[in-house]
């Protein structure tokens, strides 16, 4: 019985009251997540040589056998060919006993035709209380079909729908080639100039990894990390940092950030490159002109104050994870690399120097340590693409032996600080052709008040500031002070023209007589 008394406005506020509590107790429901595509474009699977039957091509192609599917429903009778035809399927309707032989036979040879129901699209004259009672009948089944359904340990990482055999095929059509590939004709890639210099560094022993400093104990702790970690994350987390050891400078540090701000290695139908881990320089490092310049080219990310100019990449995949897949994106994130550096190299200067390796990658996958090079050679036809090589340098078996181990992890770390030694020179020389550059610019009329003798010290002094502040970062890892300082004269204008004189020569750097005049200060760690 309804409260004596009780006002319907006190019935409307209790109603509201009672309503509010629901809400509050009822969990916020979830905003459901824009359907976006995730697959290459149309024009990506257009354009391929050759398409592998892969899981981003079935989904292609069911997408344009529904685009193609007709979008009006016909139905059966208007299928039937020829009137006798139509007066058996009639007679089935309905139910004549006389014509059950005449059923038999017309089902006998096939029955209707209904080739035109192929990629038929679902029906809009169903009504919509028969499509609710399908739908749910179909969801009682998956649930109790999932009731049943045997678990599974099986993972899917996020590489795996991108970096297929069809993408591989992809960067092949666009001359950018895998370790182990090999052309139509059977001739085999030429190795970067420098791989003589680049393995002799590799080889380098460290004495942060000597027994002294590093024993059995920390050893097993790394195998043991390795067998724990069982997902991609864990291995990043936990496995790869002992890899890397003691990081000088974290700024200079980044990964799992896509390459959005990058021109397209391709043709654009490709996702931008993600590399887990990589190495570059601060952007304070560069001129702020070069960085305008060639920005997108060595500028990854629009977040700008991460590294730029990567060169040294690792791809870290859990047990499950692909080894192929792995390599598909190293290939791809060291092509990225050697464009940028590149780009950097012949910056005011008008040259490419072809076929020498300045860009870095790693795979490392169930206790295996895979480190390649990547590098540009000239194009093969005048006008076309310049092609991209990887090569690979060595592989370890990181968790079979402690001295294996010392290799492997001396070896990433060398060529670690090498990647930056190759990144800081680059950088220096286009800072000093930059800064030359503005010296030569002649003076606009409203600087006309402005000294020529005092334009000249200025930029001399901005050279030098450049200069600077590239000796300040050229400690390496694990406290090493192996670059080297750079000589500046006393007097400006001097270091200035013999800069000038410097920058004017071939880019060709004479590297190996660096490198093997300070190779004991480069392994002190």
């Amino acid at each position: 019985m309804p409260e004596p008394g009780l006002s319907s406005q006190g019935k409307r506020a209790r109603s509201e009251q009672h309503s509010d509590q629901q809400n509050e107790a009822s969990p916020p429901i979830k905003r459901r997540k824009a359907n976006r595509s995730s697959g290459p474009s149309a024009a990506f699977w257009d354009h391929l040589s050759k398409i592998w039957l892969t899981k981003g091509a079935l989904r292609e192609l069911d997408r344009r056998n529904t685009q193609a599917a007709p979008s009006a429903y016909r139905p059966v009778h208007e299928q039937l060919k020829t009137t006798s035809e139509w007066e058996r399927f009639e007679a089935l309707l309905n139910h004549d006993p006389s014509t059950f032989k005449d059923v038999k036979s017309f089902a006998r040879h096939g029955g209707p035709d209904l080739s035109d129901l192929r990629s038929f699209a679902e029906p809009t004259h169903i009504t919509k209380h028969t499509m609710s009672a399908s739908r749910s009948s179909t969801r009682s089944r998956q649930r109790d079909s999932a009731s049943t359904r045997p678990t599974t340990n099986t993972t899917r990482t996020k590489s795996t729908g991108v970096y297929d055999r069809d993408f591989q095929q992809h960067l092949v059509d666009h001359n950018v080639y895998p370790h182990g590939y090999r052309h139509s004709n059977g001739s085999v890639p030429t190795k970067p100039t420098n791989w003589r210099d680049i393995n002799e560094i590799l080889a380098q022993p460290r004495p942060s990894l000597s027994p002294s400093k590093f024993g059995e104990e920390d050893y097993e702790r790394f195998v043991q990390a390795d067998a724990d970690a069982s997902k991609e994350k864990q291995v990043s987390e936990l496995v790869i940092p002992l890899l890397e050891g003691r990081i000088e400078d974290a700024k200079c540090r980044s990964g799992g950030i896509p390459f959005t701000n990058l021109e397209p290695l391709t043709d654009g139908t490709l996702k931008p490159g993600n590399p887990d881990i990589y190495y570059g320089a601060r952007p304070e490092q560069l001129s702020k002109e070069v960085r305008t310049e060639l920005g997108s080219y060595i500028i990854p990310s629009t977040q700008h104050d991460l590294p730029m100019v990567p060169n040294f990449f690792l791809a870290a995949k859990g047990p499950d994870g692909s080894l192929a897949v792995a390599g598909r994106q190293a290939c791809y994130d060291g092509a990225l690399g050697a464009r940028g550096m590149a780009s950097l190299e012949s910056y005011g200067q008008g040259e490419q120097d072809y076929g020498s390796a300045y860009a870095i990658s790693s795979i490392y996958h169930g206790g295996q340590l895979k480190m390649y090079t990547s590098h540009i050679a000239q194009p093969s036809s005048p006008g076309g693409r310049p092609e991209y090589y990887m090569n690979q340098l060595r592989s370890f078996a990181m968790t079979d032996t402690v001295d294996t181990f010392r290799q492997g992890a001396g070896a990433y770390r060398n060529l670690r600080d090498w990647a930056k030694e190759q990144r800081d020179d680059l950088i220096r020389q286009a800072n000093e052709r930059a800064a030359l550059a503005d010296v030569e610019t002649p003076t606009n009329d409203n600087d006309a008040g402005t000294s020529p003798a005092l334009s000249f010290v200025t930029a001399a002094s901005e050279t030098e500031a450049y200069t600077m502040s590239q000796e300040s970062r050229t400690t390496l890892n694990e406290g090493s002070n192996i670059l080297g300082i750079f000589e500046e004269s006393d007097s400006s204008i001097v270091t200035l023209a013999d800069t000038r004189v410097a920058a004017k020569q071939s880019n060709k750097r004479k590297r190996r007589s660096t490198n093997t005049g300070s190779e004991a200060e480069l392994r002190a760690d």
